[in-house]
């Protein structure tokens, strides 16, 4: 990754209207997206039809049409960058639910080094659940998705978020307790 100050530099440009500053952004963070896209392919269970490289595109497509964002830094851009590749993510879950009415359910497989291995379950189930969350307390949900989705460190969560990391640490305990039980229920429902 370049330095912060170069990332946060075009961002800004970008923001401002600045259309060649996406095309000098892109190539700098290109391989920090990678690395989620990459990241959230390892989760499957089954194979998806599609690939990190895809996801990436499919991310970035999404990300040159959002206007009027007043990016702030690299981890603003990487959160935002969280929150579109999980969108397009449980967009391809939804397809293939529609698909397969009556069969298999897209499962996800999550790393064990973030969340319990309980929260393997269906990428349309933990959606819900997150949202669910978001709307009861949006910053906890913000903490799961920067964290889990958009794999930023304790650190840069606590910077994207205004907040110290222990609040952080905080919000990611008692977030995941609230989504494994939330996600059990789903389970046990079923």
């Amino acid at each position: 990754m370049p330095p912060t100050h170069q990332v946060t530099a075009l961002l800004r440009a970008w923001s401002d209207g600045d259309e060649a500053a996406i095309n000098a952004l892109m190539p700098l963070v290109y391989g920090e997206l990678r690395r989620l896209a990459r990241l959230y392919m390892s989760r499957e269970r089954h194979a998806l039809t599609l690939q990190p490289t895809a996801l990436v595109n499919e991310a970035y497509l999404r990300l040159v049409d959002i206007q009027r964002v007043r990016w702030r830094d690299r981890a603003h851009f990487l959160a935002v960058s969280a929150r579109v590749m999980r969108r397009v993510l449980v967009d391809v879950a939804r397809a293939r639910a529609s698909l397969k009415r009556a069969g298999g359910i897209q499962r996800v497989s999550f790393d064990e080094a973030l969340v319990p291995a309980a929260w393997s379950t269906d990428l349309l189930a933990l959606d819900d659940a997150l949202n669910t969350l978001a709307e009861r307390d949006a910053r906890k949900g913000q903490v799961i998705e920067l964290r889990f989705f958009g794999g930023l460190t304790v650190e840069e969560t606590a910077e994207a978020l205004h907040v110290a990391p222990r609040t952080v640490m905080r919000d990611w305990r008692l977030a995941r307790a609230w989504l494994s039980r939330e996600l059990k229920k789903t389970i046990d429902d079923a």
